[in-house]
């Protein structure tokens, strides 16, 4: 059983930068492929960005729509993802949610809130 919990979100004006948290109980998170996902009112949860698991060099990729705008990292000591999220725009205002795929099941955070104001 893999707990996440997130934090880091609120309001913030469009160019600004929040970063996102989120701490995994639970697992081996060294040994978890963890991910990014956001969800706005009356569209579908879609991915921002990945980040592999264990080694020494972890692989992200990214949604179009955040490349060159938005990174995630992982730090393994602290069992905690994070996504610097930096020239937000309004339409990145989104329910923001973790994810972790340990053991052949995908578990999710509760998702923090982000609002980008113009």
């Amino acid at each position: 059983q893999v707990q996440l919990v997130e934090s880091g979100g609120g309001l913030v004006q469009a160019g600004g930068s929040l970063r996102l948290s989120c701490v995994s109980f639970g697992s081996t998170f060294s040994s978890n492929a963890m991910g990014w996902y956001r969800q706005a009112p009356g569209k579908q949860r879609e991915l921002v960005a990945h980040i592999s698991s264990g080694g020494r060099i972890n692989y992200a990729n990214y949604a179009d729509s955040v490349k060159g705008r938005f990174t995630i990292s992982r730090d393994n000591a602290k069992n905690t993802v994070y996504l610097q999220m930096n020239s937000l725009k309004p339409e990145d205002t989104a329910v923001y949610y973790c994810n972790a795929a340990s053991g052949g099941y995908t578990y999710w955070g509760q998702g923090t809130q982000v609002t980008v104001s113009s």
